[in-house]
């Protein structure tokens, strides 16, 4: 039985400019970045999904870049 751990929930205030950046960082990183910051490939895989979160949650507060 695989058993996921409990979700966390995390509260960030970003002004209007920090959270385009962050949007805009989320747009262009993708697995190869993670891949040379990881140690091994599930921790990336892992930071991919942590990034792309964020980035649905900033998406849902009106700020995705295109």
């Amino acid at each position: 039985m695989d058993l996921q751990p409990a979700p966390v929930t995390i509260t960030v205030v970003l002004s209007t400019t920090q959270a385009w950046a962050c949007a805009q960082f989320l747009k262009r990183v993708g697995l190869t970045t993670y891949l040379a910051l990881a140690p091994h490939l599930n921790e990336a895989y892992e930071m991919l999904a942590a990034g792309e979160a964020i980035r649905a949650q900033l998406q849902r507060a009106g700020y995705a870049p295109r």
